[in-house]
């Protein structure tokens, strides 16, 4: 069974879509051990608390730079035994130190079909007020793994959403993360669990 690590900056909704996918029996080989949070006030954390889930808060404002975070973080999670670590809203720029401690073990859901509408500063409603400038047609949500570059790592899973007509960026944001972010991740988490993601040539397959 692995030790799945949640990191979390604020409401928790992708949290709690990992939640219920566990407790429906959806993610094989794996449970949600700790929640680690880089706000004091996070409603994840609730979310933790009320399905009886460990939670600890590292504070991103208590620290003079990335880097002391990081190292902070990785003591944290390597004391947690952490086997998989997912970004669900963690509003807080990993450093390389933790990313190289976990290759291909760190997972993100980005709210956007990747390569469209990513990279630095493309996060929350961002993301869909650009796509709605564009005139897209479809997007979506991508879960991948993280490395060095923002949303750059190896891509997992990738799901539609149409975009229609008087779209606000907070409709189409709420429609993203129903049909496609709460499915697509804890359905990631699983593959990854059950060991059946492999990378070759630095891209993700499934077996």
């Amino acid at each position: 069974m692995k030790n799945i690590v949640v990191l979390v900056s604020g409401g928790g909704t992708n949290l709690q879509a990992l939640i219920d996918a566990e407790k429906r029996g959806e993610i094989h080989n794996g449970k949600i051990t700790c929640v680690i949070s880089s706000k004091e006030d996070a409603y994840a954390l609730e979310r933790a608390a009320n399905n009886g889930i460990k939670s600890l808060v590292l504070p991103r404002k208590e620290y003079s730079d990335n880097e002391s975070y990081g190292k902070a973080m990785l003591e944290l999670l390597k004391a947690e035994n952490a086997d998989l670590i997912i970004l669900a809203g963690f509003m807080t720029i990993l450093d390389k130190s933790v990313i190289n401690a976990f290759p291909n073990k760190i997972i993100n859901v980005h709210p956007a079909l990747i390569p469209s509408f990513c990279g630095v500063g493309y996060y929350g409603l961002r993301v869909h007020e650009e796509a709605l400038r564009k005139g897209v047609k479809v997007t979506g949500a991508t879960v991948h793994f993280v490395n060095e570059i923002a949303d750059d790592g190896a891509i997992i899973l990738q799901g539609t959403s149409e975009v229609r007509y008087g779209d606000t960026p907070e409709i189409l944001q709420r429609r993203v993360m129903e049909e496609v972010e709460w499915k697509l991740l804890p359905k990631a988490a699983s593959l990854f669990c059950e060991d059946r993601i492999f990378i070759e040539d630095g891209k993700a397959y499934i077996k």
